[in-house]
């Protein structure tokens, strides 16, 4: 009787079942049931596997047994590797659940025991160069030429899985493989996902999770063959399939805050935002935590390598997205995923249709309201680095001159939702009306909303030099552009005062910790762009007597910020050269409230009134003019260049430390409604 007369039909599930788990038990008692048999391994691969068994199998076996088994798990791998190749999907698929689940059950006990070589149980050290590199390659070429979706599916769970194996990514040995022998043949298949619509939709989540990843294996130790791939592409198809996974993820978390909060008023908003956003953000030490917003880290990490990296990719920031093959969220389940391909409908199309008035929006649209939002909180550390991350995308964006050119572009102009926080002292519209605008006057809006809400005793300085950085490059930008950008800057300067106001109220606590000086430095750096330069980009000369009022209305914060200035720079201390640097800085600030508060003071003498309207302050400041005098300052449209090394990197080996864990937590790695599928799709043909 033949091996697959005896086995029995692979449709029927008891029996195979049952074989199934007496070859496994026969490898793991150190047995070769396949010795005298040349036919077992193509019917073994006919079989559907147990997954639950084999799991259960390895999970008995501590580090020392491993190894001691090490020669059939070797045979085994090596066999599922050379299968791929197979022309039976069934063969295909049932090797790749096979050996994911392996290899996830040796990486958990490579956890807890760290001596276990994952390789060498694998497929051994004498062959490793050999078949490690030949999985990756194989891997790949289901992506790029195998039709069946399920498979590519399974291809790519194991992939995964082969990069998160370890928790220090740069210390995953079987990466090095990739990076040194098939980072072409693997790039070339991702982005080949990228350019489909179709596997776009179900895959894309997974394709960006793995470029985030292996753009970040040892990128400051050497020469990283994804950084380079990715920093020079250049197809359009996929580029845009990269920005619209981003995208539509980042969407579908605003949308569903939007829902959740669109019947809250005023007086509920505390609460709302409370058990919305603080559930999604809450430690390790807090007493729940919803992974929702954390597993935004991975898609926040590929738009933070896209813009950094690839000069190409800027275009897409802006462009309108209308892909009705978007990827789902984020949040989603393969379930979900699956659910969303059956019924064609993407959640950016049930977005669209629970909202119908929705406008036309861009990734860099959606990406600052997302940021609003997630910014509003930034207490526990993963929030504070999730906020971080965000600014430093908005960084990148903000000192690009192409990006600067298309945002600041009168004829691209979107509708950006801003969400704010709760505050006792202000009321948030709840129906509020969106101008169109450039997504410059978006940025800075956000800015200002930013620098207004977090003026608390937990300071974040971090955040703050980021976020005015934004607003400094933009200024800059449109200095040296000469660009007359339509916004109500007035809103910016009065933020501005406020925060160095609250500078000074705090003085006491805050310079004992934190370099007050620098922020308030970058600050009045920005007012000092807008004095010497502002006439030619401010958007009419109203807008520079708006300034004066401003600086003017506001002089004590500034007289006593020098006050402040002039006493550190005078004793030994830690920050006296900034003290120093700010106290300078303020020379035609101080020069312009010296020369108009008298004059002010003296025209309401004369008229006999207490309290003058704003046009009538500004009538005098308008006749004053001439006889002001101010210094030229050199170099106030300079700033500090964004660079990644070495500021950075502890923060980016903490968020790739996240996104592993994050991934290793939520995702399945061995589907078996995807191998199932293959298996009823071979029997509906059969």
């Amino acid at each position: 009787m033949s091996n697959s007369r005896k086995w029995g039909n692979v449709s029927s599930k008891k029996p195979s079942k049952g074989k199934v788990v007496q070859i496994y038990e026969s490898f793991f008692k150190g047995e070769d049931p396949s010795v005298g048999n040349e036919h077992f391994w193509h019917e073994f691969f006919l079989l559907k596997p147990s997954v639950s068994k084999l799991e259960s199998e390895l999970a008995k076996l501590n580090g020392e047994q491993l190894t001691q088994l090490k020669d059939n798990l070797n045979l085994i791998c090596v066999q599922c590797i050379d299968i791929l190749e197979d022309s039976s999907q069934i063969r295909i698929a049932v090797a790749l659940q096979t050996l994911c689940t392996i290899l996830k059950a040796i990486t958990r006990k490579a956890a807890s025991e760290s001596n276990l070589d994952i390789v060498n149980i694998l497929v051994g050290h004498d062959s490793s160069k050999k078949y490690i590199p030949l999985l990756f390659e194989r891997c790949s070429s289901i992506l790029s030429s195998n039709p069946n979706s399920e498979i590519k599916n399974l291809a790519l769970r194991l992939i995964l899985a082969l990069a998160t194996g370890s928790e220090n990514l740069s210390q995953n040995t079987i990466l090095e493989y990739s990076m040194n022998y098939t980072s072409q043949v693997l790039f070339e298949a991702l982005v080949y996902i990228l350019q489909d619509p179709d596997t776009r939709l179900a895959l894309g989540q997974f394709v960006i999770q793995l470029l985030t990843l292996f753009v970040n294996f040892s990128k400051y130790e050497g020469t990283n063959p994804f950084v380079v791939q990715l920093s020079i592409l250049d197809i359009e198809l996929a580029l845009i399939g990269y920005s619209q996974v981003i995208t539509n993820h980042l969407a579908d978390f605003c949308w569903q805050y939007t829902t959740q909060n669109a019947d809250t008023h005023a007086g509920g908003w505390f609460s709302s935002l409370t058990n919305m956003v603080g559930s999604m953000f809450v430690s390790d030490e807090g007493s729940c935590r919803n992974q929702q917003l954390k597993n935004h880290n991975a898609i926040l990490l590929a738009l933070y390598e896209a813009v950094h990296l690839n000069r190409n990719f800027i275009t897409n920031l802006v462009q309108t997205q209308a892909d009705t093959s978007s990827p789902p969220s984020p949040t989603a389940t393969l379930d979900n995923i699956r659910a969303s391909a059956e019924s064609n409908q993407a959640p950016s199309q049930i977005h669209l249709m629970a909202n119908p008035a929705s406008q036309p929006t861009s990734l860099l649209a959606t990406f600052i309201e997302y940021c609003s939002i997630v910014t509003q909180d930034t207490k526990p550390d993963t929030l504070f680095n999730n906020g971080k991350l965000c600014l430093l995308i908005l960084t990148c964006i903000s000192e690009d001159q192409y990006a600067n050119s298309l945002m600041h572009d009168p004829n691209l102009v979107y509708k950006v939702q801003l969400h704010r926080s709760p505050m006792r002292h202000r009321k948030i519209p709840s129906d509020p009306s969106l101008p169109a605008q450039p997504l410059a006057c978006a940025m800075l809006d956000f800015v200002v909303e930013f620098i207004t809400s977090h003026k608390m005793k937990r300071f974040p300085m971090e955040l703050y030099l980021l976020s005015i950085g934004i607003a400094q490059r933009l200024v800059c930008y449109q200095k040296r552009c000469r660009v007359r950008l339509s916004y109500q800057w007035p809103e910016l300067w009065k933020s501005l005062i406020a925060l160095l106001r609250f500078l000074l109220s705090h003085e006491g606590t805050l310079a004992k910790k934190m370099n007050i000086f620098q922020l308030a430095l970058q600050v009045v750096n920005i007012f000092n762009l807008f004095i010497t330069y502002g006439d030619t980009f401010l958007p009419s000369p109203t807008s520079y007597d708006e300034l004066y009022y401003e600086m003017i209305r506001m002089h004590q914060v500034f007289n006593n910020l020098h006050a402040m200035a002039l006493r550190y720079s005078s004793i030994e201390g830690e920050f006296k050269e900034w003290a120093q640097k700010l106290a300078n800085s303020l020379v035609n600030v101080r020069a312009i409230t010296s020369h108009f508060v008298p004059k002010i003071n003296t025209w309401l003498t004369d008229q006999g009134l207490s309290t003058p309207s704003e046009d009538q302050i500004l009538e005098v400041v308008r006749c004053n003019y001439d006889s002001l005098m101010l210094k030229l300052q050199d170099n106030l449209d300079h700033y500090e260049r964004y660079s990644e090394s070495p500021h950075h990197e502890s923060f980016f080996y903490t968020m790739v430390q996240t996104v592993i864990s994050d991934i290793n937590q939520n995702i399945d790695f061995t589907p078996e409604e995807s191998v199932q599928k293959v298996f009823q799709d071979f029997a509906s043909v059969s």
